[in-house]
């Protein structure tokens, strides 16, 4: 006999059988599908990324954009990304629109 005997009580030095569980197919199904939600989400992330990019590089360098339209411009990119990520507009105001509206306040002279 394997057990050992401890206060009294037997104790077993076999691994609990959640450990020896097989995975099943739904476990992989559900592996993938976590997956597929991080590989998804890491594109949405970088390509709010690269439209935050393309926005300051249009309201930095376009010598015809005026004040309304780097307006705009900061405006809808917002509304981008509140649709890719519908419950953060915190994040976006956090990182994002100090940002903009210090190249806004460069570029047009602002106080």
């Amino acid at each position: 006999m394997n057990s050992c005997r401890h206060g009294g009580k037997d104790v077993n030095p076999r691994p609990s059988d959640e450990l020896l569980r097989r995975p099943t197919l739904e476990d992989s199904e559900l592996n993938q599908h976590k997956l597929d939600e991080t590989e998804d989400e890491t594109r949405k992330i970088r390509r709010l990324q690269l439209m935050i990019s393309m926005v300051m590089s249009v309201i930095g360098q376009d010598p015809t954009l005026t004040l309304e339209e780097a307006s705009e411009l900061a405006a809808g990119a917002k509304r981008a990304a509140l649709a890719m990520f519908p419950d953060k507009e915190l994040a976006f105001d956090l990182l994002y629109k100090p940002r903009l509206q210090r190249l806004m306040r460069e570029r047009f002279r602002l106080q």
